[in-house]
This record gives C-alpha cells, structure tokens and sequence, in this order.
C-alpha cells in the first residue's frame, strides 16, 4: 500500500485589527476628493512655468490699477462737488458780509441816538442848573473837561504765573494770576476817587457815578464796553497830590502787592494837562429835579464804581 506525502496546512494570515473599520480607514486614506487633486496638480504645473519676478509685476501692476481706479473715482467725486460747494461757500460770504453791514449800520445809529440823547442831557443840565450848571455837567460827566492830573498804566504780565500762597488772590480760583482783572481795575478806579480824583476815564470811558466795570470771560468792561490791554487810567486832580495821595492808599499797596508778586506792570506818573471826553450818555430813572438841584432817590450818589 502505498503511502501519501502528508498534506501540510497553512496557516490563515491575522485579520486586520481595522478590518471591521474599512470605512473609516478609506476616508482617512482618501481624504481628499480625487478631483481636487487634480485641479491642484494642474495649478501647479501651471505655476511651475511663470518665473517668481513675472508674478510679483502682475501683481503690481493690478495694485497700481486698483489704486488709478480708486483716485480716478474720488477725482470725479470731487469735481462733481466742486461747484455746489463753490456756491455754499459764497452764499455763506454773502450773508456774513450782509450782517457785518447791519451791525455797522446798527453801532452807527446808536452812536447817533447816543450822542442826541448827551445833547438832550446836557441841555437839561444847563437849564435847570442855573450858575451850577457847568459844575453839575462836569460831576455828572456830561462835558468834556481837561486839567492836570495822573495817569495810571496797567498791563498784563508778560509770563504769568500759578497760584501762590498769600497775597490778595488767595481765594480767586484763578490759575493765572498775572491777567488784570476787573477786581483790580475796580480798587484802582475807587482809590483814585477816594484820593480826590474829580474826573476819571479808562481807555477813553468817561465814568460817572452810575458806572461800572465788570468782566465778561477775560475782558473788561467799563460801561458794557470791552476794553483791551494795555489799560489807561486817567485822573484830574492836583497831580503830584493826587498821586502821592494814591500809592500811599490801600488800593495804592494792592496795585504795588500785584506787581512785585504777580508781575502785573504797572505805572503812575503825574500830568500837566489831562483831557477827558464826556461821558456818552447817562440814564437817569430815578432822579428829579427838586429846588433848583437834583436829588436821587433809591440809587447811591457818592462815587465809587462796583
């Protein structure tokens, strides 16, 4: 009997540990779309044939068309609106010129009205004032008068200066003290009264006694009038008197206390000649002629301005 070589069995390969996971595996394979590469292959090869610099003017050159668009575009904007603002402009020219020519004719007819109402006034004065009448005029500072007296400069400081501790403006809240004030103007004005001044005038403002200086923001204004630096003090009286008699007042000491710490100029020389004008006009509500003079009821007659 013969015998059969025995038949060896081979061994079955180990299942892939994914085997069960095909899909998944696929699209990890796979991840991109067979297309898709094909298109990035073909852009490629197509890039391979332009050289870097060849790229770099294309890109340039649509750079500078873009921006060629863009100024070309804001250049028609512009000349589109050129003419409604050339016309905007000069109306609004128009209409400035047009108020700037009311408000003179307006200053100018208050100017006139005022000047009438100052004749009015003076005639009244010489009327009703009998041999007083030239006196009462000058102390009510209807008419011009001219004597010797003094004159006071004050001007600003040429650098001002913060806040310090003491001195007279302590407790102002002004940083810059070295501005005169209306405050200031106001001591200087009554100490000359006091020191027997009999006429006084800041910056060609005639005072009398229902006066005022105040302040609108950093202006003075003497009469609702706005004055500007440097500021002009005049004053008839005995001129080396009246002068003496005012530096050595308190409101002498304040305005010598403004120079020395807050460099505030200021001077004081006596005059020969003084001229004044008169006062532009006076309104008198209260007031009524009464035995030959004037007495004013409700208003303070003394001079002094507040």
């Amino acid at each position: 009997m013969s015998q059969q070589p025995p038949v060896r069995s081979t061994a079955s390969p180990a299942p892939r540990p994914d085997a069960s996971m095909s899909l998944l595996t696929n699209v990890m394979d796979h991840s991109l779309d067979d297309g898709y590469a094909e298109a990035a292959a073909r852009r490629a090869e197509g890039g391979k044939g332009l050289p870097n610099t060849l790229r770099a003017k294309l890109g340039l050159a649509a750079a500078l068309l873009l921006a060629a668009a863009v100024v070309t575009l804001g250049a028609a904007q512009a000349r589109i609106a050129a003419p409604t603002l050339a016309k905007e402009r000069q109306q609004l020219i128009d209409r400035i010129e047009t108020e700037t020519t009311a408000a003179d004719n307006l200053q100018k007819n208050v100017d006139t009205l005022r000047d009438a109402v100052g004749t009015k006034q003076r005639d009244v004065l010489e009327k009703h004032g009998g041999d007083s009448a030239e006196l009462v005029s000058l102390l009510a500072g209807a008419t011009p008068v001219r004597g010797p007296g003094v004159k006071v400069v004050v001007d600003d400081a040429k650098q001002t200066k913060q806040s310090g501790a003491g001195g007279p403006r302590e407790s102002t809240g002004f940083s810059d003290t070295g501005r005169v004030r209306d405050r200031d103007m106001q001591r200087i004005v009554n100490g000359l009264w006091q020191s027997g001044a009999e006429a006084i005038a800041v910056n060609g403002q005639r005072l009398t006694a229902l006066s005022a200086i105040r302040a609108a923001g950093d202006a003075i204004l003497v009469d609702n009038k706005p004055l500007v630096p440097p500021y002009t003090v005049l004053a008839i009286g005995d001129g080396q008197r009246l002068s003496t008699a005012f530096q050595d007042s308190a409101d002498g000491q304040y305005l010598h206390v403004l120079q020395q710490n807050y460099g505030v100029r200021a001077s004081i020389s006596a005059e020969g000649e003084v001229r004044l004008p008169a006062a532009p006009s006076l309104l008198v509500r209260t007031a009524q002629p009464q035995g030959g003079g004037a007495e004013k009821r409700g208003t303070d007659t003394g001079k002094g301005t507040s």
